[in-house]
């Protein structure tokens, strides 16, 4: 699932990609929600908000949305980043390290906030998740060549759209069966994205009504139980293939 292999991924593996990032993208999206009343990852309504702020001239509310919008770029461009090099130096558990520095930096911010909390450093702490929101998203934008955006729920329900239409065509036109499965597959995929995000947001916001601060630490341990363990196994595989 966490693996960039040599072969063409497969939708088994893509769809296991949604359940566990686009799960855990909502209900650290929801988390934040209850915590500071702001989604990290929301782009689209925080870059149209940019435009109700410059008409009230509220300067503060403007910066923090231009720093949170530049902290989600930015994660993802360092997740592209690390990937480019991963690459380039053969490292197959490169997407595991990503996922597994991720889960590092969630632990430890929400300890920070469960024992120091206070509303002065909610903007700043709101920057740092939506920073990490952009590595979780383009960690599965590339291991999944695009079609698991685990953030990114209004293109995941274009490309969802797009391949229903795919499939209701392939009926009428009469398509080969392999042309029909394969629209079927790629429906299926965005729409477990979809699915899962939705449960995620759910899980998050009760989650975080029940166990506070100690929910998002949990959830970063979760994060980082997954990476660790993709990589104990690709480890041992490649034991055995070298033996």
């Amino acid at each position: 699932m966490l693996i960039k292999k040599k072969k063409v991924r497969s939708h088994t593996e893509d769809r296991l990609l949604a359940l566990v990032l686009a799960t855990t993208a909502g209900i650290l999206n929801a988390m934040a929600l209850g915590a500071f009343g702001f989604f990290p990852s929301h782009m689209t309504g925080n870059t149209s908000q940019i435009s109700t702020e410059v008409t009230t001239s509220d300067l503060h509310t403007l910066l923090f949305l231009l720093a949170l919008i530049t902290a989600f770029v930015m994660g993802c461009t360092v997740a592209r980043l690390a990937v480019i090099v991963g690459q380039k130096h053969r490292l197959r558990t490169i997407f595991c390290l990503i996922i597994l520095a991720e889960g590092v930096a969630l632990t430890a911010a929400s300890i920070f906030e469960t024992m120091f909390y206070t509303p002065r450093f909610n903007g700043e702490v709101l920057v740092m998740l939506g920073f990490l929101m952009g590595i979780h998203n383009a960690t599965s934008t590339q291991l999944s060549n695009g079609r698991v955006r685990s953030t990114h729920i209004t293109g995941t329900l274009t490309d969802a759209g797009i391949a229903l239409g795919s499939w209701l065509s392939s009926h009428v036109s009469h398509d080969e069966g392999a042309d029909r499965r394969f629209f079927q597959k790629v429906l299926h995929t965005h729409l477990t994205t979809v699915f899962s995000f939705l449960i995620g947001c759910i899980a998050g916001l009760l989650l975080f009504k029940t166990y506070g601060f100690n929910a998002m630490i949990g959830l970063g341990l979760f994060l980082m139980l997954v990476a660790l363990t993709a990589i104990a196994i690709t480890v041992q595989r490649s034991r055995r293939s070298f033996y």
